[in-house]
């Protein structure tokens, strides 16, 4: 974004939005760097805050009638148990499983949420903030959409990877995993140890990369989306002396935002399904 005070161009303000906050110069657009300090930053916050949400329930959760926040949180806790027993049918696994996928559920669904948030509002204090301390405001970067950052979503990915193999050894044996390796799926023939071992490698690959890169592409296009919006109503606010384009831009808005609502728990829905099928898959020999 220009260091000038003149308004921005559409793709100026886009590209500012899509910056990361850095101590680093930026590669590109999609940076899969560790150094995207926004993205750390919210993604501890709103794991602080989810992990407080759920032991607070936990700890004041009674036998008698519940109130609301103790009902909802039993809702969820029931639906994730529920589709834990149909998929992941090892009891003992379950005891870490099913709050693991509940963890998961809640943290991405409130890591997709801030996609509600006006796009520039914590930019905004975030600038107010640089400017404050003598620095130019025009440099200040905040995405505060975590499952936006491919670099997030390919983390949470990687990390439902390494359950996956810590129950692959676990329960077939680190002797068991490794036969699988190599003799699944063509068979135990030794001509067939290497195929064998590149497609399981592949596999894997492919359930950590899709697995992440589904959350960050409907995450991604939704920000976006709401950028677009909030192009609108600057357009409207800038040049419009009438009343339609900005009455258009609160209803596009709002249409969008309800809307978004189901796309955010779907996605957190998906994200925690998929984490219980590959754990699931992890149990099974083949």
């Amino acid at each position: 974004m220009s260091t000038e005070h003149a308004t921005p161009t559409a793709g100026e303000y886009i590209v500012h939005h899509l910056t990361h906050l850095q101590n680093k110069p930026m590669d590109g657009i999609i940076d899969l760097s560790v150094y995207n300090l926004d993205s750390i930053f919210w993604s501890i916050t709103l794991g602080i805050i989810t992990s407080f949400f759920l032991w607070r329930v936990a700890k004041t959760a009674h036998a008698g009638a519940p109130g609301r926040f103790q009902a909802a949180v039993e809702i969820l806790v029931e639906m994730v148990d529920t589709q834990a027993k149909g998929i992941v049918h090892n009891a003992e696994s379950r005891k870490l499983v099913a709050p693991l996928a509940l963890t998961v559920f809640v943290w991405i669904f409130l890591m997709n949420a801030m996609d509600l948030l006006p796009v520039d509002l914590f930019p905004k204090l975030w600038e107010l903030y640089y400017g404050a301390t003598g620095q130019d405001p025009h440099h200040a970067y905040m995405r505060v959409v975590p499952s936006a950052d491919l670099s997030s979503t390919l983390g949470l990915s990687s990390s439902v990877l390494l359950v996956c193999i810590f129950y692959n050894i676990k329960i077939k044996g680190i002797g068991g995993w490794v036969h699988e390796l190599f003799c699944a799926p063509f068979g135990s023939h030794p001509i067939l140890w290497p195929i064998n071992f590149v497609m399981q490698l592949i596999e894997f690959a492919a359930k950590t990369v899709s697995h992440g890169m589904r959350l960050f592409g409907n995450m991604y296009a939704g920000e976006l989306v709401f950028m677009l919006i909030a192009l609108m109503g600057g357009a409207a606010a800038a040049t419009l002396p009438g009343v339609l384009l900005p009455i258009g831009h609160v209803i596009v808005g709002s249409i969008w935002a309800i809307f978004h609502i189901l796309i955010i728990t779907l996605q957190a829905f998906i994200f925690m399904m998929l984490t219980l099928v590959y754990v699931g898959q992890a149990h099974d020999a083949h």
